[in-house]
């Protein structure tokens, strides 16, 4: 499809850059095809029933962004992927004059050397400790990788290590906060619990790959880059047992939905998943996990409004967000939520 069929104009006032001051009070627009109602998120207790699952992602941003020294040139360094034993894929700016086998410093106790370039600014780097002593070192001198339209804006402080965490957030790996969550409150998942609702977890660490822009004209031409997550047998089973007993399946974030998409096979059943995904979801997909996804406000041009369209509808999402603006709600990772009905089961 054409990238510009997803194109649209946002005030850049309308981009928050702090959370709500109560989480659970963000707005929330409810979307069933051209239908619209505007609500905040501790409303979500009205558009559930008992039996229905909630899927929440469980993944816990670490500090992955680092400022180094390669001899005298500074080097900023937001990691994205970890291959395992202290090698991490990132993201580099400047990338240009860097070259393989290069040593990044970033302390006394940290560095990292370059394995190999690849296109987008990205690379391979070893860094000289794993493990345990990794993170500490981690912890000690990279900061929390806000995205760029909020660390444009103004630099990153002490609110935004508990802001940009979900408060369910318990495996450490992304790069990036699953930001639906971050509306949820003990005292909403109290509410929803009294209702009868089956809350499952799943993982998948958000790689800062999810901020690139689309710079293609056509989406079939653009390349996603991958992110690990998990499935666990249970978490399976109690997704599948939902749809069983006639109840619904509500994927908290496009990180869940993608996931979930990533292990669902023909006949609509959730699988166990432990690997990389890099599906990429545009209309006229079909989808078969999930019949409700509560989501913030995207970028435009981005993959995640793409993905959005394909499960709303597109001229009902365009519509959406034309509403959105003109009714000032906020955009993107700590802006308002919307609940969004599956295009096709309306």
């Amino acid at each position: 499809m054409k990238v510009d069929l997803f194109d649209f104009d946002l005030p850049p006032e309308y981009i928050a850059l702090r959370p709500a001051e109560c989480r659970d009070r963000a707005r929330l627009l409810v979307v069933r095809g051209q239908e619209r109602e505007n609500r905040v998120v501790t409303d979500l207790a009205d558009y559930v029933e008992r039996g229905d699952v909630l899927v929440f992602n469980d993944t816990r941003v670490i500090p992955a962004r680092l400022i180094g020294r390669r001899r005298q040139a500074k080097i900023d360094v937001t990691l994205h992927m970890d291959e395992g034993d202290g090698r991490w894929r990132a993201f580099v700016r400047p990338a240009k004059k860097l070259k393989i086998t290069d040593i990044i410093v970033f302390s006394d106790r940290l560095n990292a050397t370059v394995m190999d370039k690849r296109d987008g600014g990205e690379v391979s780097v070893q860094f000289n400790c794993a493990g345990e002593d990794f993170k500490a070192a981690l912890a000690a001198c990279g900061v929390m990788p806000l995205p760029p339209y909020i660390a444009a804006r103004r630099p990153v402080d002490a609110r935004d290590l508990t802001d940009y965490q979900t408060i369910y957030a318990t495996k450490e790996g992304a790069v990036a906060a699953p930001t639906a969550g971050l509306h949820f409150t003990a005292e909403l998942l109290k509410k929803l619990s009294a209702k009868g609702v089956v809350f499952v977890d799943v993982t998948l660490h958000v790689g800062a790959g999810t901020f690139l822009p689309v710079k293609v004209a056509d989406s079939r031409d653009h390349k996603m880059h991958s992110e690990w997550g998990e499935i666990g047998l249970q978490a399976a089973e109690a997704i599948n047992a939902a749809h069983d007993r006639g109840g619904r399946v509500i994927a908290v974030g496009t990180t869940s939905l993608r996931l979930l998409e990533s292990a669902v096979d023909d006949t609509g059943k959730v699988q166990p998943f432990s690997g990389t995904t890099d599906i990429f979801i545009t209309p006229g997909y079909k989808f078969r996990s999930a019949d409700i996804l509560m989501t913030n406000f995207h970028l435009p041009r981005s993959t995640l409004f793409m993905l959005v369209s394909a499960f709303g509808g597109y001229d009902a999402m365009t519509a959406a967000y034309d509403h959105a603006i003109k009714q000032h709600y906020r955009f993107y990772s700590y802006g308002d939520s919307s609940l969004l009905f599956r295009e096709d089961e309306l």
